[in-house]
């Protein structure tokens, strides 16, 4: 599984673990919705990590409590 599908299936997690639409993590995290919206529909391929970290805060978890799932382990570069 590419990086960038595995982060956007974990967003996907945490989503539905929070009962959370896009626009309430929008709220939440201060990342744009336009940012969010275009990387979970892979328009964009990239996060930057510091995006990362700001949907991290908007669900109150860390990072790595994001990154801990095995599917991270086998992970291949976008």
């Amino acid at each position: 599984m590419r990086l960038s599908d595995a982060i956007r299936k974990r967003i996907r997690f945490y989503l539905n673990e929070y009962n959370m639409s896009i626009w309430a993590l929008f709220k939440a995290s201060g990342t744009p919705r336009s940012t969010l919206c275009s990387f979970m529909n892979g328009t964009t391929e990239l996060l930057q990590l510091d995006t990362l970290l700001h949907i991290c805060e908007g669900f109150n978890i860390t990072l790595i409590e994001f990154f801990n799932d095995p599917m991270f382990k086998d992970v291949e570069q976008d």
